[in-house]
């Protein structure tokens, strides 16, 4: 349910009306959008005639029940599309593009640092990097951990970059969060649900990758987790799925951009690097992304992808990630957006 509040409500009524919600039990999330305020009525209590009993509050316009099971997540909880804030000068959802960029495993402090001085002079906002890494193969490289927080976080500082990373394990969000600034959730922890949990309490921005196998509705469903704990920070990032065709390493849906927008009002990001497992198919996907309406891109660059300890096959050299930069650029304008 959604309570509209009138234009002349007075803070004292909205009060009044939030503590009602708490004294029967559900949890209020109130929202004030540039034309109105909302309060969102969450709870599992089937207490639906005091509920409609609101409608008699002053200050209260009309009482709106919400039919989609992500009741936070979707367009009847805010009109228009979410803007959020990463940085200082960084946000997403907006008229700008934002560009995520870097190799899939920290390695070295020389990788990190050449790939992000590189990234920023290119346009990219945020260097990207995995310091846990969850693998297939439990003896494939697994990550730096700590020592790799610390290795993006001071490249991040050197040259004005925001840090994204992956976040695997519940326990390491506290130890994670102390290094990044935006939370990534990998594809196999979409329905880690005590992950989402933990990172629904803190308040940094969280990417949250849409699993192997998973329908819009569970996406959108794991997005509610993060939500229903405070954290609205929420981004939806499309890193293909698994389909019967396997020349590319998932498939990249892309027509994922617009029904997101429908059902969501949250910003929606493209990773072409995992969509596509190639790195010659990075730049196409990334083009036809930017045309259809992506928010933001995550894209896997590496200075030596032969010598990558992961993913190297789908990771674009520096030099080329600068010239696809260039190239979205044009194409951004095309869409009235911007890089």
């Amino acid at each position: 349910m959604i309570i509209v509040v009138r234009d002349e409500a007075t803070n004292e009524q909205v009060n009044q009306v939030v503590a009602r919600i708490e004294e029967l039990g559900y949890t209020t999330h109130p929202s004030r959008g540039a034309k109105k305020m909302i309060i969102g009525i969450i709870g599992d209590l089937n207490r639906e005639e005091l509920i409609e009993s609101l409608g008699a509050y002053p200050g209260i316009d009309k009482l709106v029940p919400i039919l989609e099971p992500y009741k936070l997540a979707g367009r009847s909880f805010k009109e228009g599309q979410s803007v959020i804030k990463l940085g200082d000068n960084v946000s997403i959802g907006d008229k700008k593009i934002l560009v995520m960029a870097g190799p899939c495993a920290v390695e070295s402090e020389e990788q990190v640092m050449s790939t992000a001085l590189s990234i920023k002079a290119s346009g990219a906002s945020v260097l990207r990097g995995g310091a846990f890494k969850p693998r297939t193969s439990p003896y494939s490289f697994q990550g730096l951990e700590e020592e790799g927080l610390k290795i993006l976080r001071r490249a991040a500082n050197e040259t004005g970059l925001l840090v994204i990373t992956e976040v695997v394990d519940p326990r390491d969000v506290e130890l994670v969060g102390n290094y990044t600034d935006i939370f990534q959730i990998g594809a196999r922890n979409m329905q880690n649900f005590f992950l989402l949990k933990e990172v629904g309490k803190t308040d940094k921005p969280v990417l949250l990758k849409r699993g192997l196998s998973a329908t819009y509705n569970e996406f959108l469903m794991a997005a509610e987790y993060i939500m229903s704990e405070g954290n609205y920070n929420v981004i939806l990032c499309e890193r293909g799925i698994r389909t019967f065709e396997d020349y590319t390493r998932n498939t990249l849906d892309l027509i994922s951009i617009p029904v997101l927008k429908k059902l969501s009002h949250l910003p929606v990001v493209i990773d072409p690097s995992h969509g596509t497992g190639h790195w010659d198919l990075v730049g196409p996907a990334s083009k036809g992304a930017v045309a259809m309406g992506a928010d933001g891109l995550i894209i896997e660059v590496h200075p030596e992808p032969t010598k990558a300890m992961s993913d190297g096959q789908q990771s674009l050299k520096l030099d080329k990630f600068d010239i696809l930069m260039k190239e979205l650029k044009n194409i951004a304008l095309v869409v009235d957006r911007e890089i």
